[in-house]
């Protein structure tokens, strides 16, 4: 593997951060099992944390800053979904530390209060961040 790799890599993790957090809204929501939902949340963070490490790899390693090719209208579509995901991604770090430590602290009122804007937004990310792989690199 190179790293020329790590931007599909990353699109994976996206994508893998995605089923762990589906699955562990779904295990709270629908199941009430918390100790499922525990670890898969913790799968989504171990998985965002390794994209976010991998991601900052790349372009450290590559200065990469890849522009969008096609000049149709997918272009507004890109620019919409890219200008939306990267402020809300940058944002939601210290959201996620802090959903993290109510759950260590047991403190569910306050984990559950941040995690009804961050859980979707959290989604978004990881959905677009895949979105914006395959338009950069597949369907260009």
């Amino acid at each position: 593997m190179t790293v020329q790799d790590l931007p599909a890599v990353n699109a994976a993790l996206n994508a893998i951060a995605t089923c762990f957090l589906l699955s562990g809204w779904v295990a709270i929501k629908k199941k009430d099992n918390r100790d499922l939902h525990r670890k898969l949340m913790i799968g989504a963070l171990v998985c965002s944390a390794i994209f976010l490490t991998s991601y900052v790899y790349y372009h450290a390693q590559t200065g990469a800053r890849t522009p969008y090719e096609r000049e149709d209208y997918t272009r507004y579509i890109y620019y919409t979904i890219l200008i939306t995901h990267v402020p809300l991604a940058a944002l939601m770090v210290p959201f996620i530390l802090a959903t993290v430590w109510f759950a260590v602290k047991q403190n569910w009122k306050r984990h559950v209060q941040i995690n009804r804007i961050l859980w979707p937004v959290w989604m978004y990310v990881s959905i677009t961040g895949v979105i914006i792989y395959l338009m950069l690199y597949q369907l260009q």
